[in-house]
């Protein structure tokens, strides 16, 4: 997902193209799974005629800042761009639309015309992504809760070293908590600890000094290196473990070195045994618990960030319906799942029994008084019985 350099690169160049201009035109996607707590007519209404005064960001979140208030924010989520009709933005590569054919694309979800014909779209083909329209964009989740932005507002080595040392969190797990560093995500996470020839699941109380001061230096140079290259991954150093961490397990490599795939921080991670170490009892093939510890958490990012990049969201449905059909003794697959799936359902029901509950009583005495005539009839045959037989 777009994580602090591709954002960046997004606000620069609305910054260097769009800022000082007049909003003359704006379309809202209907689709209220993207724009947030706002209907289109609202939205559109609320930002035409309006001046682009800045482009502001924090961690993975965007915002543009007009000449009064409300402001549309943009959450990138898993596939969301910025495109700028004719003029060239990075953008991360599974977010990338064809739009020769089409402008704006069907993904569109807020598209401006401004007053010098400049057109500017915000895209999201996953619909992973949140548009919204906020007084204060700042004071209100998600942007209120994001820790210090890596890029614009890095603790000072000192304070970096005293939280590390606080911290029994895997290293890789506290890099992607947008609550205490905001804007680094998966890939980011494996360079910065690559670089820094740390594993990805050592605790991060473990770390010494140096290895604190090396994570440090590597987060500073890491993001700073691509938001310089304006997020275009083609201009990473060969030496980043970025150009191997999609490949193979068995064609992965970094110079040389074989690169091996665990999960650590809930999420696919990339990583070179023969250089990062894991210090201490923790087994590393024990995935299982942060990966579901992290699913949980997940709330609005992603991340936040939700399933782990779109692709396994997908294919996390597939194969719960797999299971179900794998069951062959199927039908108690086949419960448990739409049990899963349809809490409204189960809600439903427990309404009714809550508004009749009158009806357990009744089917009880209904059932008590066909046991208490059975046993009567029983009673009267048995005594007709005995009298035939005298």
């Amino acid at each position: 997902m777009p994580e602090l350099p591709e954002v960046e690169a997004a606000r620069r160049a609305v910054e260097e193209n769009c800022v000082g201009k007049k909003i003359t035109k704006c379309i809202v996607a209907d689709d209220s799974k993207v724009i947030d707590a706002v209907s289109r007519s609202d939205f559109e209404a609320s930002v035409i005629g309006k001046l682009i005064v800045a482009a502001h960001r924090k961690g993975k979140n965007m915002w543009l800042q007009l000449d009064s208030p409300p402001f549309p924010s943009f959450q990138f989520g898993m596939a969301g761009a910025i495109y700028i009709k004719g003029v060239a933005v990075t953008k991360y590569k599974r977010s990338a639309v064809k739009d020769e054919d089409e402008w704006p694309s069907k993904y569109s979800k807020f598209f401006i015309e401004l007053d010098d014909g400049l057109e500017l779209s915000f895209t999201d083909k996953r619909r992973f992504a949140k548009v919204r329209l906020l007084k204060d964009p700042t004071s209100v989740p998600p942007i209120s809760e994001l820790g210090p932005d890596a890029l614009f507002e890095p603790m000072t080595l000192e304070k970096f070293t005293e939280s590390l040392h606080k911290r029994k969190t895997e290293i890789k797990a506290l890099l992607l908590d947008q609550s205490y560093i905001s804007g680094i995500g998966n890939w980011v996470a494996d360079e910065v600890l690559y670089q820094a020839r740390i594993h990805p699941r050592q605790a991060a109380s473990s770390l010494s000094d140096a290895s604190c001061s090396t994570l440090y230096k590597s987060i500073e140079e890491v993001i700073e290196k691509a938001v310089e290259v304006g997020a275009d991954s083609n201009q990473y150093p060969n030496s980043w473990i970025f150009h191997s961490r999609e490949k193979k397990p068995d064609k992965a490599f970094v110079d040389g070195n074989k690169i091996d795939f665990i999960t650590a921080g809930g999420r696919t991670t990339a990583y070179v045994p023969e250089l990062q170490k894991l210090s201490g009892s923790i087994d590393v093939k024990e995935t299982g618990k942060p990966k579901r510890q992290a699913s949980k958490k997940v709330s609005g990012d992603d991340d936040t960030e939700k399933p782990t990049d779109g692709e396994e969201g997908d294919l996390g449905n597939v194969k719960s319906k797999k299971g179900a059909k794998a069951g062959v003794k199927g039908r108690k697959p086949a419960i448990k799942k739409k049990s899963e799936e349809s809490d409204e359902d189960n809600d439903s029901d427990a309404q009714v029994e809550k508004k009749n509950p009158g009806n357990v009583t009744n089917r009880k005495q209904v059932g008590e008084e066909k046991v208490s005539k059975k046993r009567v009839q029983s009673n009267q045959t048995g005594r007709s019985s005995k009298r035939k037989a005298k």
